[in-house]
């Protein structure tokens, strides 16, 4: 197939991506009239704030009030004041977080990236060894960029510290996940565009890894322990809003392992 031929399979896609989340919400397609960065941008703003407020709302309800005291004692249930405000954060920050899969999809639509359209084109196993190099790129990624916005000390200052306002368990909800100064949010997720320009990558995938960020943030700020190895949950993301020197791994505890910056809540228990 032709390059520019090849090239039309994004914009197909996205296409389709946009008639789904446009075209159900907004009839009558005067959306199609928006210049095409538009209207990506807009998709990706309805769909990542659905995706915060929908799936914060049914976490906080079920951990908060259907098992309230199962999961968390009273005293460390953050107000709804608190949460509110963590909502506040994030809606301020989700018309700039949304800008950067919009710049991803113009750098894929455009051929600058080594992304492809179809699993098919190649093979599944080809596809599963892509995506696990594409993950261990943003867990590293990732890792790095956190601790530097820690570390280097005008980053924290002006960027991380909006979201280390929440250090203590009765501070913390799902909602703090996305509660972020902008170009936080926007640096710690620019391992995922990174990874394009490294290893051949599926659109699809690509996508969707990117709004289920907005899930997995929720999660390891919910301060529920999961005890699931090797995964960072909310038990080691917890000391890492206590103690502010370990747990920046995102998914995986394997990088703070290598680099010496692991502390298990386990231990803290024993410690305790």
């Amino acid at each position: 197939m032709e390059g520019s031929d090849y090239l039309d399979l994004f914009v197909e896609e996205t296409d389709w991506y946009n008639d789904i989340v446009l075209g159900s919400l907004l009839p009558g397609g005067a959306w199609k009239r928006l210049p095409r960065p538009l209207r990506s941008w807009l998709r990706n703003y309805i769909g990542g704030t659905v995706l915060y407020l929908v799936s914060g709302f049914l976490w906080c309800f079920y951990i908060y009030y259907l098992k309230r005291n199962v999961y968390l004692p009273k005293d460390a249930i953050p107000s709804n004041n608190a949460m509110y405000l963590q909502i506040i954060v994030a809606m301020k920050a989700m018309p700039w977080y949304v800008a950067l899969p919009t710049f991803s999809e113009y750098m894929i639509e455009s051929g600058w990236t080594r992304c492809f359209s179809g699993i098919k084109e190649i093979s599944w196993q080809a596809y599963i060894t892509y995506l696990a190099i594409y993950l261990v790129i943003v867990e590293f990624g990732i890792y790095w960029m956190h601790r530097e916005l820690h570390d280097i000390k005008p980053l924290y200052k002006y960027l991380h510290a909006t979201h280390h306002i929440y250090n203590k368990q009765n501070t913390l909800s799902p909602f703090a996940g996305l509660a972020f100064h902008p170009l936080d949010g926007i640096l710690q997720a620019v391992p995922h565009v990174m990874a394009l320009f490294l290893v051949p990558t599926h659109l699809m995938t690509h996508i969707i890894l990117l709004f289920c960020e907005g899930v997995w943030t929720a999660n390891i700020h919910d301060c529920i322990h999961g005890k699931v190895w090797p995964v960072m949950g909310a038990g080691y993301h917890t000391i890492h809003h206590t103690t502010y020197r370990h747990n920046y791994g995102h998914y995986t505890i394997w990088m703070d392992w290598m680099f010496g910056t692991l502390r298990d809540p386990e231990e803290e228990t024993k410690r305790a």
